[in-house]
């Protein structure tokens, strides 16, 4: 509660005038006091989005710090981050507005790094190139498969882009690259996205950054805010992008492909800035 109201409350209001306005920005800020690892935000967005096995586009990180009794634990949602400079994009060989992938600047989906599933040709260099793990291959595979059969629940589409996706073998979006997308789709309902409507702890704010008036901005002006370092596992080339060919990546699964990338170990790095320029910022506990 903030003065009397709910968080929630106070985004949508914030949301509804950024769209009133145009051309919004979209941030994120999650306050790492807070989370209590429920998993609410995971869960939310892998029923709103009908995630497959395999894909998930906010997993939480969770350390334990320090030696017995002084323990402390830290709990770090991963969304997608909307890099201003995207090392997934800068690696697609069909990048571009409407095209396989592009940063968004204008419209709704400003400040969002898009995929054009029609578009993605399921190379996963996006995939590998990208150095926070917020794009993985869809397999194309059910939870209940090996099971007498494949549960209807399972088949519903999914409406990622506001475009309807049935969920069938060999049907787009299987083979192609998947991540978060700060829920486009809801936005452009004036909706909440929704890990941010589950949270229990109201530890997620957002909205335009550019947006004096918004919680967002009063947030981000009176903490001190983090981002993820975008940093290279042991062995990693310098410069993923350029590094990684078509023949290292042709005829690997999705779930290969899946095994190759990685922030590396459980632990996540925070800076005050990062070469990527994340959209999606930290209130440190």
């Amino acid at each position: 509660m903030l003065e009397g109201r709910d968080e929630l409350t106070i985004i949508q209001e914030d949301i509804k005038r950024a769209l009133s306005r145009g051309n919004a920005r979209w941030a994120m800020l999650i306050d790492l006091r807070r989370c209590i690892l429920c998993h609410a935000c995971t869960a939310g967005c892998i029923a709103e989005q009908k995630s497959p096995p395999g894909i998930i586009y906010r997993p939480v990180y969770e350390e334990e710090m320090g030696k017995f009794p002084n323990v402390k634990r830290r709990f770090t949602p991963r969304p997608c981050l909307q890099c201003d400079d995207p090392p997934c994009v800068e690696a697609c060989p069909n990048k571009g507005e409407d095209k396989a992938t592009w940063k968004s600047t204008k419209e709704v989906s400003a400040g969002i790094v898009m995929i054009n599933y029609d578009q993605c040709i399921g190379c996963g260099r996006c995939v590998v190139a990208c150095p926070y793990k917020a794009r993985n291959m869809d397999g194309g595979e059910f939870y209940t498969e090996g099971t007498p059969k494949v549960e209807e629940y399972e088949k519903a589409p999914t409406w990622e882009y506001s475009k309807k996706w049935p969920r069938q073998k060999h049907h787009i979006p299987y083979g192609t690259a998947r991540k978060c997308h700060f829920c486009v789709h809801r936005l452009k309902s004036k909706m909440v996205p929704m890990c941010v409507s589950t949270c229990i702890a109201r530890a997620n704010y957002f909205g335009d950054l550019e947006d004096k008036e918004s919680l967002l901005y009063k947030m981000m002006q009176g903490n001190k805010v983090k981002v993820l370092q975008a940093i290279r596992a042991k062995g990693e080339p310098k410069d993923k992008a350029v590094k990684i060919k078509n023949e290292a990546l042709r005829g690997k699964s999705p779930q290969d492909i899946a095994k190759m990338i990685g922030y590396p170990g459980r632990i996540p790095v925070f800076a005050d800035s990062s070469k990527t320029k994340p959209r999606v910022y930290y209130i440190m506990p």
